[in-house]
């Protein structure tokens, strides 16, 4: 379906033009009749479906630009996530009258309500900010709110913002529509829909469904001695155009930061413990091409858009399979083809089993594979091969779903 058929407004459609929009995702095909008729949504969808256009472009279309006061109200979980927020409904709305703004923490909130008083009809919020905003500013009301969206559902609760997410939706008082998107549905998610959420439309891509197709997952069996020099030669002789390096803590990422920037060009990094100012800068320098290669923790792994990445590297195996998806889904996003690789220890191998189990994915071995007879007799020894000439070996997926 194209979006040419949505009856769109016309500066919607002008902007869409624009943007190269031209083919709806399946959560966009799937929410926006759902959306646009007022109903309550659940939509449960991996990274990278198109989720967040999937709430902008409805969102645009139904704010009355002629009326004052917040009309569309979106929770998110991270600072960045609400920049990406506001960048893409503000290009959805480039040709309307609307005004999209964010609130976030480690920036002043005097500034934010002097922008807030100008006028705002759209408003993208981290809890922490928002309720700052619902308890200090006299001014500052949800009265008008008509559509509240909460993303990334799932990872607002694992970063303990249940009870902020319930205040707020308490603070709702007015008739409103409510549209949650998640990437998974825990219990708790299901507990706030029962509450909060009348007979909503529910909209599931992510049960019995493949990883995506476009995203090709490659691993590489090493000890740990050489998982730093496997990975600067596989970069090396392999053409990218982005890649996103990932660690499993703050400090692994100061460390391997502190170690890559006197062997490669154009590298920084990004964790939760660098100051607001930092991040934003680093954030923006890497969605606009200047910086090539960026390490993080997962504080970048959960829907962030970032169009130049072709290339993830997990130089830590991550603890959970859902970071896996969620990591590796920084590339080959919206249809778009990139590539995963994963560094595998031998203390990784636990997870690695996991994985396989619980995700449709196909693994593409450099190298040889661990092996599931014997693994402790399989340990890579630490001599490091010079060249890089690794046949590839296919295993074939595993028969269960991916969650």
């Amino acid at each position: 379906m194209q979006f040419k058929e949505l009856n769109l407004k016309p500066t919607i459609q002008k902007a869409l033009d624009a943007m190269g929009y031209i083919d709806l995702t399946p959560i966009q095909e799937q929410t926006f009749k759902p959306v646009m008729n007022d109903q309550d949504l659940v939509g449960i969808a991996e990274t990278g479906s198109g989720k967040t256009s999937a709430c902008a472009i409805p969102l645009v279309q139904r704010i009355d630009p002629e009326k004052e006061g917040i009309q569309g109200l979106v929770l998110v979980p991270t600072r960045e996530l609400a920049l990406q927020y506001v960048e893409e409904i503000g290009r959805v709305a480039q040709f309307t009258d609307l005004s999209c703004f964010a609130i976030y923490g480690g920036f002043s909130m005097s500034i934010q309500e002097t922008k807030l008083k100008e006028g705002v009809q759209i408003l993208v919020a981290t809890p922490g900010r928002l309720i700052d905003f619902l308890y200090k500013s006299n001014n500052f009301t949800l009265s008008e709110v008509t559509t509240f969206v909460l993303d990334e559902a799932d990872e607002m609760l694992k970063m303990g913002f249940l009870e902020d997410v319930q205040f707020v939706l308490s603070c709702l008082v007015n008739k409103h529509q409510t549209l949650l998107f998640s990437a998974t549905m825990a219990d708790e998610i299901k507990e706030l829909i029962e509450q909060f959420l009348s007979n909503p439309s529910r909209v599931e891509l992510t049960k019995n469904q493949k990883a995506p197709q476009t995203l090709s997952h490659f691993f590489q069996y090493v000890h740990p001695k050489d998982k730093e020099d496997e990975m600067i030669d596989y970069m090396a002789t392999t053409p990218s155009k982005q890649i996103i390096i990932f660690s499993n803590s703050r400090q692994g990422v100061y460390d391997l930061h502190r170690s890559l920037r006197k062997q490669v060009k154009s590298v920084e990094m990004i964790h939760g413990g660098m100051d607001q100012m930092a991040r934003t800068s680093i954030f923006n320098a890497f969605k606009e091409g200047r910086i090539k290669i960026l390490i993080a923790s997962d504080v970048a792994g959960r829907g962030l858009d970032f169009s130049r990445v072709t290339h993830v590297i997990n130089f830590d195996m991550p603890r959970e399979t859902e970071n896996y998806t969620h990591r590796t889904g920084r590339a080959g996003r919206m249809g778009r083809e990139g590539t995963a690789l994963t560094l595998v220890t031998n203390r990784d191998l636990v997870v690695l089993d996991r994985l396989n189990k619980e995700k449709r994915v196909t693994m593409n071995w450099i190298g040889t594979p661990p092996s599931s007879k014997n693994e402790k007799n399989n340990k890579p020894r630490g001599t490091k091969k010079k060249s890089f000439k690794k046949k590839v070996k296919k295993e074939a997926p595993s028969e269960e779903p991916a969650s």
